[in-house]
């Protein structure tokens, strides 16, 4: 990467000339050094390791623009597919994402029927849901407050299904959340528009309809499903994950409480007239996600992300979750499927003080036998477990905190060259960007390491959506203006030789041949090491190369500044002229640069001054530039052109000599 030049204090400084590269000025210097230290203190973001190592906005051609904002999208990708499906305002967008070939977009209208919704907000088709059955895809949408569903046909012929209650919000900021699995389908969207308001989590397509009774949760929000088959088939089971009102009003206890609930999908209702149309296996638990060392509580989920054991065994299915608490930072908590399962089948209930009956509440029962009303009645009115759900791992606390917000997370498995198996972490922010992060797999030698913060759109904006494709190993991103698709290695962004490309401890990325290629991409063996501590020890070469060495020319008692580009976060940039330290940035200071002002030009400062960052025991020269005074950089200059006008007379009368020579 170019650095870029220093430049002047002031217009009124004397004029400096410079040898090598020509310099390029901009702001007044104390306008702009006030600039880069607001920028810094405003976006400082938690501790050096914590923070992404390096920036690195996603240049390639695979953008398309919708055309027009869409406040709300909905996105569905099939892994192994270029496609893209997304769901706007009136409207179906296909995005198509060919390998080696630029990105289309096509559009499928599907407009609303506004009838009454005239004089209400919201009369618009905002589509909310796209989901694959068979050979169709299912289009559900708004359809002006009455919601509706649609089915593409040969990715293109509009069929309508009329008003589906269920499958769509009446507007699009409603909190909603619909899980299929083969004929069934589960909804938290309410039925009706005026009442019916309590949020429930139902079964609205299956063998009965079933509902939560509506004092088992407080308005919650709802942020993923799933179903886990088990052991055995009667034993499969629902898991939701939410957070709801903490129904502790102490004025020191936190506003929200996140959950993760359990039905039995076999669940057939019950016995009495109260429990016939109702859940009768469901239970919640607490998700804690804290750290008592640094005394931090994360209690607001965010979002959910399951990862399948590779061997198939569901008790091993990892559950990562973003927390949030009331200052926007952030946590990843990891939960395993087992551990949620044990707490549920081995816990007390909480404020239940006598024996549990037999079922005991929360127990799938086979051959579709009803729960007994009394085992109903005790779930009922108390339905929370007493034990918690912690994070894995011998200490019980989270993967990571950071001050960042996070939002949103995807998670890939993957193998490093070495065959040692990493799990990456995508993880967006309130600032439409995406951190990696890498996380160990090997739990006696685990760490976690931000590799870098990605800009995925050429139009910076919030992240709607994020998808993985772990087959074409990519990311689908969408924002109101775009969609993108972002590579998972995006190798060429490290620079600095071999050392530069070891040091980002990206899994994905390896040393070959002068360039740091992806493992996927490489023919042979690449050269990698994510040692947490010193990867660039692996190098061939001890030491990395020099910066290449600048000059430029000044007067006497002008004011002048020298920039380094800080690339690593992670890095001490030091500043020194010959061999004392002038200035210092240390690791999470977040301006692009880390400037050495120099107020008043005295014949002591010329010289050289080297910018070196040093990251753990590895330390590369960033910057080296020479400060002449005008006398001797004149002087140079002559001497130069002296040179090239001897070298120029000699070239020019070298034949006319030697053709005398030859004549003689």
């Amino acid at each position: 990467m170019t650095p870029p030049p220093p430049g002047r204090a002031a217009p009124s400084a004397p004029r400096a000339r410079v040898l090598s590269p020509p310099a390029r000025f901009g702001l007044p210097l104390r306008l702009l050094l006030l600039l880069l230290f607001w920028v810094a203190a405003a976006s400082a973001q938690g501790h050096s390791r914590s923070g992404p190592r390096i920036s690195a906005v996603w240049k390639g051609q695979d953008h398309v623009d919708f055309g027009q904002p869409e406040p709300h999208t909905v996105l569905f990708h099939e892994p192994g597919s270029p496609s893209v499906w997304v769901g706007g305002r009136g409207k179906v967008y296909l995005f198509n994402f060919p390998e080696g070939k630029n990105a289309s977009v096509r559009t499928v209208n599907i407009g609303s029927t506004k009838g009454s919704c005239q004089d209400k907000q919201d009369c618009e088709n905002y589509i909310t849901l796209l989901e694959r059955r068979g050979n169709r895809l299912l289009v559900c949408g708004t359809n002006a407050r009455k919601p509706s569903c649609w089915n593409l046909v040969n990715d293109s012929v509009v069929m309508s299904l009329g008003e589906m209650k269920g499958y769509a919000p009446f507007s699009p900021d409603e909190n909603s959340l619909v899980l299929f699995e083969g004929d069934e389908v589960y909804s938290t969207i309410r039925k009706q528009e005026y009442n019916g308001k309590i949020p429930r989590f139902r079964r609205i397509r299956g063998e009965s309809e079933l509902y939560t009774s509506d004092t088992v949760m407080q308005n919650p929000q709802f942020i993923k499903a799933t179903i886990v088959h088990q052991d055995q088939a009667y034993d499969d089971k629902i898991y939701y994950f939410f957070r709801e009102d903490n129904p502790d009003k102490n004025p020191e206890a936190p506003l929200n409480v996140s959950r993760v609930a359990q039905l039995c999908r076999g669940d057939q209702g019950g016995e009495s007239s109260l429990s016939v149309s109702k859940w009768n296996t469901f239970l919640k638990a607490m998700l804690v996600c804290s750290d008592a060392a640094t005394n931090r509580n994360f209690n607001r989920l965010q979002d959910v992300f399951l990862l399948p054991d590779p061997s198939g065994q569901w008790r091993d299915t990892r559950v990562y979750g973003v927390f949030s608490n009331p200052w926007n930072y952030s946590a990843v908590c990891v939960y395993s499927l087992g551990d949620i399962d044990r707490v549920f089948r081995t816990s007390s209930l909480k404020g239940y003080h006598m024996g549990l009956p037999n079922p005991r509440p929360g127990m799938c029962l086979p051959k579709k036998q009803p729960i007994p009303t009394e085992t109903f009645q005790v779930a009922d009115s108390h339905p929370e477990v007493s034990q918690r759900v912690e994070p894995m791992g011998p200490l019980k606390t989270p993967l990571f905190h950071s001050k960042y917000h996070y939002q949103k997370v995807v998670v890939h498995r993957m193998q490093a060259s070495n065959g040692n198996t990493f799990h990456i972490l995508y993880l967006t922010t309130d600032r439409g960007t995406i951190h990696k992060v890498v996380e160990s797999g090997d739990q006696e030698h685990s760490f976690v390491f931000n590799i870098m913060e990605i800009q995925p759109f050429h139009r910076a904006a919030a992240i709607q959506a994020i998808s993985l494709d772990a087959d074409r190993r990519k990311l689908y991103v969408s924002s109101q203006w775009e969609v993108s698709q972002v590579p998972l290695d995006m190798c060429e962004v490290y620079s600095g030789g071999c050392h530069g490309c070891l040091m980002s401890r990206d899994p994905y990325c390896g040393w070959d041949q002068d360039h740091c290629v992806s493992i996927y991409s490489s023919q042979r063996s690449v050269l990698q090491s994510i040692n947490p501590d010193e990867p660039h020890k692996e190098c061939p070469n001890p030491k990395p190369d020099g910066a290449p060495l600048q000059k430029v020319s000044l007067a006497r008692n002008s004011r002048y500044y020298l920039t380094c580009p800080m690339e690593s976060r992670h890095a001490t940039y030091l500043w020194r002229h010959e061999e004392n330290v002038e200035q210092s940035c240390e690791p999470g200071h977040q301006s692009p640069s880390c400037i050495l002002f120099i107020e008043n030009l005295t014949a002591r400062q010329y010289g050289h001054y080297r910018c070196e960052a040093q990251e753990g025991s590895y330390l590369r020269e960033a910057q080296h530039w020479e400060l002449l005074p005008e006398d001797r950089a004149l002087a140079e200059q002559l001497m130069g052109r002296a040179r090239a006008m001897a070298a120029s007379f000699w070239l020019g009368i070298l034949p006319t000599l030697i053709l005398g020579l030859l004549v003689h």
